[in-house]
This record gives C-alpha cells, structure tokens and sequence, in this order.
C-alpha cells in the first residue's frame, strides 16, 4: 500500500473514532444502555435498520425502542400479545411489522436458552480467520430455524452463503467486537477478537476504497469485503476494521451526505 494512503487512512481513523461520532450515527441508539443485552438488541435493530439516511435511521430505531418503552431486553423476554401490539405499523423502508414480529420473536426464543446474543453467532470461541463467515452463516441459520419461518424476512438478514457483504451485521459485529478504547464501540463480544473482523462494505467505503486503489473489484459482494479487510490488515493486522470510519467518512465528506 502506499505511503501517503497509509498515512491519509491513518490520520482519518484517529480522527474519526471519536465520541463525537456517535450522535449521528445509528450507534447512539444502543450507547442509551448499559445492561449487556439492552445494547445487543438495540445495537442489533439499529443495525439491521441501517439502510438510507443516517438521521432516518436513528428515527426508525428510536420509534421502534419507544414501542419497546425502552427496556428492549425485558420487552423481547416478557412481551404479551398486547405489549406486542404496539409494534404493529412499525416500518422502515422495506422492513415491516412482520419481519419485526418475527425477529423479536427469535430473540426471546433465544434468551430463553442464553444470557447473551453472541451465542447465536458464535457458539464456542474461535481463532480462525474464517470466523466470521461461519458465525454469520451460522446465525442465518439459527434465525431461520423455524416451522414458521417467516421467507421475506431472510432478505433482512445477510448471509455469505449467498455472496452477500453482509455490511449491517458485520456492522454490528464491529460494534460488539471491537474495543471500546475510542469511546465508539463496545467490546462485549470476547469469542473472536478484532483481528478477525471483516470491513463493513457500504456504497461509501466501497467508492473511497476504490477511488484509493485499495480494491480492485467492482462488485459490493463479500469477496471483496474479503478484499478490502485483507488490505487493511497490511495497516494494522490486530484490528484492520479500525479504518471503517476512516472510508466511511471520508466517503460522506466527498459526497457531502450522510447516507450509510
């Protein structure tokens, strides 16, 4: 890689993960909570809703965590059917009240069975470099292990198998994953390490990463999200996804838009 994009990607990473960021970024929302599982599940809607304008986002998630009262651990694990009537008309873009229903339904199947949600990507620590690709293969699974599945919600949860970026879950992994040194992430999640990470691939990180000659292929898929992690590790092979922020804004600041 050269010099001066090493340098440039390094500079931008320092200054872009900062506490600053977060108020107009969709992490606001679950940086509302301090119980482990408050943050996962508002951290993992916030995610799963990052699609459009960053400020719509934060809109969506904070309707759908005001319908939840706030409490999201104890709404999924308690619920009633009325409680549950108060998601009802919920929708952001293409995402609606059944794929909400659906999913909420599987987190309280989920914590039923564990105290945490990185069980359901990552049942047993792992050090493979391929990690993350079975934990996300996996977790398309376990969500999708249903009699009544529900078959227009998979397009909501991405899975390699299928060639996908998977840029909102490997968002939300970030976010789990990642310390919380620079005040932005979490660092709750301790069965992969950073190291092991794979870049959220959006339009922007995309564009820029083009533009910088740090990729080469054309195609937002996940191999080159593979592509563009591998990359990034010849700048910080303990934490190559540090430079997510760096790609993401500089690629805001050069459209002068805030669109994920």
């Amino acid at each position: 890689m050269k010099e001066s994009i090493r340098v440039l990607l390094n500079q931008a990473a320092a200054r872009y993960e900062h506490v600053s960021f977060i108020d107009t970024d969709p992490i606001s929302i679950p940086h509302r909570y301090t119980a482990k599982q408050d943050i996962e599940i508002a951290g993992f809607f916030s995610a799963i809703l990052a699609w459009g304008n960053r400020a719509s986002i934060i809109r969506s998630a904070d309707s759908l965590l005001t319908r939840m009262d706030h409490d999201p651990y104890r709404f999924v694990k308690d619920a009633s059917k009325s409680d549950l009537k108060r998601l009802e008309g919920f929708v952001h873009r293409t995402f609606n009240t059944t794929d909400l229903l659906y999913l909420v339904d599987f987190l309280n199947q989920h914590y039923r069975q564990f105290t945490s949600l990185e069980e359901a990507f990552f049942p047993i620590s792992s050090t493979g470099e391929d990690a993350v690709e079975l934990g996300l293969t996996h977790f398309h699974h376990r969500v999708f292990n249903s009699e009544f599945v529900s078959e227009r919600t998979r397009k909501h949860i991405a899975t390699p198998e299928r060639g996908s970026a998977c840029k909102r879950l490997n968002m939300f992994l970030r976010w789990m994953v990642r310390p919380a040194d620079g005040g932005v992430d979490f660092g709750i999640w301790k069965r992969i390490k950073p190291a092991q990470l794979i870049c959220p691939l959006d339009v922007h990180v995309h564009r820029v990463a083009l533009d910088l000659g740090i990729i080469t292929r054309q195609q937002a898929d996940w191999r080159t999200a593979l592509q563009l992690t591998k990359a990034l590790s010849e700048l910080d092979k303990d934490d190559p996804v540090r430079f997510d922020y760096a790609l993401f804004m500089l690629g805001v600041e050069k459209n002068g838009t805030k669109k994920p």
